[in-house]
């Protein structure tokens, strides 16, 4: 009896080896695969162009290896960079997608629903618009961000070179904004700069998976407050005096009143002064921040509401208020008619530097 249960064991044991191993087959070593980080992708004349950017290790550090190819799909773009390739490549690392500005005018639909159905890319991994050619681009991040290989992403990386007047959107909220009626997203837009640096432009309105219009730096620092991305850091320089922001917070109220929809807003930003020019009064510095900041929003939600793009998401406030059946056409029906009670209200932590009024 003892032996007879023993060899069962032992039987089992090698059913499971053999079943592992059975689904291992087709692993390739570390050694053997590409690890993209950044993805450039455009579209001409229905054809796509794919750039990948691979940091390799060397005995010199990291170099950057920019490999591109076309092809009529993503896929078979990147399939004929590996078949070119002494290794495969694997996209599951891949930190930033980069599209032309001319693609994303066109839509990027069709590539987004690509990127959400493969298994292969992570749908964490943040997008991005390149004002300029991928060729030029890739070409000095190539010349200007050695010997680290991830430099690029590094400006999207919040423990890193991010900044809170830049977006951040990743691959499945452009995927819900093109699936949602009540809100739409903005992606960053950047080119090269100078000394190795990469400037940063402001953000691109985006509605239905296309570009539409396009929000200052500036205005992207409230679209990240508004969206609870909090503001901390921003230096604002202002005639008087120059705060940076500690913290911020909202609030807000909704109705509809006979088909239009009121939203009350209330923006609270903690401050701290940095310096001063001549004698000044915390009030006047509150008002001065506060008017800066009311005039940005007011241009943002302008073109919001022009646009019938809802960057902000205002939709969302009044999902449980409009029937769903209505819920539609609140781009083109709601938004461009609301109306909205916005105000900021700033706080100085450190006022014992300025005349009390």
């Amino acid at each position: 009896m003892k032996h007879t249960w023993m060899r069962a064991v032992g039987i089992a044991i090698a059913v499971g080896i053999a079943a592992l191993l059975g689904g291992c087959w087709d692993n390739r070593d570390i050694d053997h695969r590409s690890l993209p980080v950044v993805m450039g992708v455009s579209l001409s004349k229905d054809k796509y162009e794919v750039v990948l950017q691979i940091p390799e290790t060397s005995s010199k550090g990291v170099n950057l290896r920019i490999l591109k190819q076309k092809g009529r799909t993503i896929n078979q773009a990147v399939d004929k960079i590996s078949e070119r390739m002494e290794s495969s490549v694997d996209l599951l690392h891949l930190k930033v997608i980069l599209v032309e500005k001319g693609y994303a005018q066109q839509g990027l639909t069709d590539s987004i629903a690509s990127f959400m159905r493969s298994r292969d890319i992570s749908p964490k991994t943040i997008v991005a618009i390149c004002d300029e050619k991928l060729d030029p681009f890739f070409d000095y991040v190539k010349k200007s961000m050695t010997p680290r290989g991830t430099t690029l992403y590094d400006c999207f990386e919040k423990n890193a070179g991010w900044n809170p007047q830049m977006s951040l959107t990743r691959i499945w909220e452009v995927y819900r904004s093109i699936h949602s009626y009540t809100r739409d997203v903005a992606i960053p837009i950047i080119k090269s700069g100078r000394n190795g640096t990469i400037d940063y432009l402001g953000s691109a309105i985006i509605k239905n998976g296309r570009m539409v219009d396009q929000i200052t730096p500036e205005e992207t620092l409230l679209f990240n407050s508004f969206n609870g991305h909090s503001a901390q850091g921003k230096i604002e320089v202002m005639d008087k005096a120059s705060v940076m922001i500690l913290r911020s917070s909202m609030r807000h109220r909704s109705k509809i009143v006979q088909g239009t929809p009121y939203l009350y807003v209330q923006i609270t930003v903690k401050v701290s002064i940095v310096e001063t020019k001549g004698s000044v009064t915390s009030q006047s510095i509150n008002q001065e921040l506060e008017k800066i900041l009311m005039k940005r929003f007011s241009g943002m939600l302008r073109k919001s509401q022009t646009r019938e793009a809802d960057i902000l998401g205002l939709g969302q406030y009044f999902r449980n208020k409009i029937p769903r059946t209505q819920l539609r056409v609140w781009r083109e029906s709601y938004l461009p008619k609301l109306r909205m009670d916005f105000r900021i209200k700033s706080i100085i932590q450190n006022d014992g530097y300025t005349k009390l009024s």
